[in-house]
């Protein structure tokens, strides 16, 4: 009987499908860390200086931080979906350490670039990314929920005052509606919330 592959083995497995972008200078390490990329697997694309614009089939970048780009804040590093930045650094100083956090990296390399610790690096930002990623989508239903639980709660006050019933009536009269209708009680209770302020702002007219 065959196991279910762990995240950990599916991104190693993942690694020899990678589009890894470096944005690193011509030189003795930026030559080291591509190599180094290529044994792994990974397909490389690399330039220097750092470009605005990233390639759309971007799934890691290797980015170098040099005193000429210290300020380079580009806008695809807070995209939703942006990929997980790994940064090259060769020098340590509160400048260097600020760049790093607004480049959001997901991992840290020192120069002079070794084999070692670089493919361990890669599994790791991309594990965090699909993290966070994950986190996110949850916050996201999480907060649909509860503005659907708000909605649901405001269309039931309004029964209870229009209709003068209980709470357990106004929700049934929802629910009864939603299953006639066959559509959701959310939405059900949004159409009762919009005829509501239809019906009060006629009123006050």
């Amino acid at each position: 009987m065959k196991t279910a592959p762990t995240g950990t083995s599916r991104l190693l497995r993942d690694l020899r499908s990678l589009n890894v972008v470096v944005f690193h200078p011509e030189d003795a390490d930026g030559q080291e860390l591509i190599a180094q990329l290529r044994r792994i697997g990974c397909r490389v694309q690399a330039y220097w200086p750092p470009r605005e614009r990233l390639p759309d089939e971007a799934d890691v970048v290797f980015l170098a931080v040099r005193p000429e780009v210290a300020a380079f804040d580009p806008s695809w590093v807070r995209r939703e979906n942006a990929p997980p930045v790994i940064v090259v650094v060769n020098y340590e100083n509160p400048t260097m350490v600020e760049s790093v956090l607004r480049l959001n990296a997901y991992g840290v390399i020192a120069a002079p670039v070794k084999s070692f610790g670089l493919l361990t690096a890669i599994v790791v930002a991309r594990n965090q990314v699909e993290q966070d990623r994950e986190r996110a989508r949850y916050v996201v239903k999480l907060e649909q929920r509860l503005a659907s639980q708000r909605k649901l709660a405001k269309a039931k006050t309004i029964l209870m005052q229009t209709r003068s019933v209980s709470e357990e009536d106004a929700y049934k009269l929802i629910r009864e509606q939603a299953m006639t209708k066959r559509v959701t009680t959310e939405e059900i209770a949004d159409a009762i919330i919009k005829a509501n302020d239809i019906l009060s702002f006629e009123g006050k007219g």
